[in-house]
């Protein structure tokens, strides 16, 4: 997450926050899939991906926004 440009919560290591200039996203490792929370002018979007997936595959998703 960190390549992405992420920080992680310093009181969750499971939890990092994204901001882009158009959005802003949470991602969550939860045990079996990671979530991801984009807010975009006060709309909030939630996606759920799976471990299995590709890495590069998440990392577009999350990339392309909400």
């Amino acid at each position: 997450m960190r390549q992405l440009g992420g920080s992680q919560s310093r009181t969750d290591p499971s939890q990092w926050d994204l901001h882009q200039p158009r959005w802003s996203a949470q991602i969550v490792l939860e045990v079996e899939e990671l979530k991801v929370t984009w807010h975009q002018e006060g709309q909030q979007s939630v996606r759920h991906f799976p471990y299995g997936l590709p890495r590069a595959d998440v990392e577009a998703a999350i990339l392309a926004g909400p």
